[in-house]
């Protein structure tokens, strides 16, 4: 078995790529040990120490240290434990956790929202996801949008200026009513 990796915008994340399925649909973030206790995957990746976030996508693993770590003392270690997995035939999942989504929007804006939710699905996501993250609409007031950034994206230095100069002016662009982005925590 080979796996790749890829840096990302976020100098703290590294982006695994196993070359086989790792989620059939959606996507999971993990921020701490206790949390990815229903994954075999993420589990054996926050025991090799020094991991504070797992972010799992449809064909890759993001895994973002501990600013006192280096790349070069963890990385064999994360190699190491993804190869495991995969070798034990053991599920990615065991149990069931928050597969990250759209937020649902009911209302007088529901056909913006709609539009909005398209153009992330179909622009914004895959590219993001290219990087080793997700970004996924968590609501709309008032001209304002609020997006909610995972696995690379989240803490990622560049994230402001990605959120700012690159979706919000697409979603201004092809929706009026949409004046800002502004990300959550």
């Amino acid at each position: 078995m080979f796996i790749q990796t890829e840096t990302t915008p976020n100098p703290a994340t590294l982006k695994f790529l196993p070359g086989q399925p790792v989620l059939d649909e959606g996507t999971v973030d993990f921020v701490s040990a206790d949390e990815a206790a229903v994954s075999p995957l993420a589990s054996r990746i926050f025991a090799t120490g020094g991991v504070t976030g797992v972010f799992l996508g449809a064909d890759f693993v993001t895994v973002t240290k501990q600013d006192d770590r280096e790349w070069d003392h963890i990385k064999p270690a994360l190699l190491g434990a993804i190869m495991e997995h995969y070798q034990s035939g053991a599920p990615v999942m065991t149990g069931s956790a928050e597969k990250v989504g759209h937020a649902d929007h009911d209302g007088e804006d529901a056909e913006v929202v709609n539009q909005i939710k398209e153009l992330l699905d179909t622009r914004v996501r895959p590219a993001v996801a290219q990087d080793g993250g997700d970004i996924t609409f968590h609501g709309f007031d008032r001209g304002v949008v609020y997006l909610h950034m995972q696995g690379a994206c989240a803490g990622c230095p560049s994230s402001t200026m990605t959120l700012k100069m690159g979706i919000e002016n697409l979603l201004r662009h092809y929706i009026p009513e949409v004046t800002e982005v502004r990300p959550i925590a």
